[in-house]
């Protein structure tokens, strides 16, 4: 069994990294905790900080209903990562959000009190139809990439192999995403498709109710600010990155430049270092 926290009347899957008695750093998954690498996870704890990962809701050890279907909003789960917080520490922690896990980390800036902010590989923006002024997904990549037939999702060698040969298509490293992929499938409840296929691809996303928008609420923010962003997402292109850290003020931008969607494990100090001097 994994740690749950109850926090705004869901079961949110955790893990702990680090002092439980330092500061807060809560990652945000998108959409499972296994987004942010042991590595990066292990550097912020070493440098001082009680690290928390957690789980979305639809997705690894949290409350999982029906992913398909979801009967909650982008707003409850900025309010779960507010209320996941105020259970773990009393001060306002930092909170990082990683793809549409960033989505829910912006959000919930916006509308709770944290004390920093860290983006990595988002954009301002909700699923769906893009600004003008912000680059789409590569179209010739997302081609590839959602052109492929489905895997067998009950069958854990199959569902790795799929994302291996997906991460070489975006610019990823097979093997990590190989055996992330592996334990995601592990920590998954159940073999159903459905829930393995929505644990493994993040689709709860397609189906979320985003609005409002908060692009223009950006430059409200009043707290210190990383944007992490690849140099080759093909899915956020790092246009978007760079808007993020141009909107909201006194943001700092760090671009990796050889990775894509996925957090390299040669950059975790690097990464864990610019969070720290936030």
């Amino acid at each position: 069994m994994h740690p749950t926290v109850e926090a705004n009347g869901v079961t949110l899957g955790v893990e702990h990294f680090g002092d439980a008695s330092a500061p807060l750093i809560l990652l945000a998954g998108g959409t499972t905790m296994l987004s942010w690498p042991d590595s990066l996870c292990e550097a912020l704890g070493r440098g001082g900080r009680h690290v928390v990962r957690y789980d979305l809701r639809d997705s690894g050890a949290s409350s999982t209903v029906d992913p398909e279907a979801p009967a909650y909003t982008l707003r409850d789960l900025a309010a779960d990562a507010a209320a996941l917080a105020r259970a773990l520490d009393d001060r306002p922690a930092h909170l990082a959000g990683i793809g549409v896990g960033g989505m829910v980390a912006q959000v919930a800036a916006l509308d709770h009190p944290f004390a920093a902010l860290t983006l990595v590989g988002t954009r301002p923006v909700a699923p769906g139809p893009v600004d003008d002024d912000l680059p789409d997904h590569d179209g010739p990549v997302m081609k590839r990439l959602f052109s492929r037939g489905m895997p067998d999702w009950s069958d854990r060698s199959a569902v790795g192999e799929f994302a291996a040969a997906g991460a070489e298509i975006l610019g990823n490293d097979p093997v990590t995403a190989r055996t992330t992929a592996e334990r995601i499938w592990d920590r998954t409840p159940g073999t159903d498709p459905a829930i393995q296929m929505a644990n493994q691809l993040g689709l709860v996303f397609s189906k979320l109710d985003c609005k409002p928008r908060w692009r223009e609420r950006l430059p409200s923010l009043a707290i210190p600010t990383l944007v992490v962003h690849g140099r080759t997402d093909p899915f956020f292109p790092v246009g978007n990155g760079e808007a993020l850290a141009r909107e909201i003020p006194g943001a700092r931008l760090l671009v990796l430049e050889d990775a894509a969607t996925a957090i390299p494990a040669a950059a975790a100090d690097e990464i864990a270092a610019a969070m720290l001097d936030r």
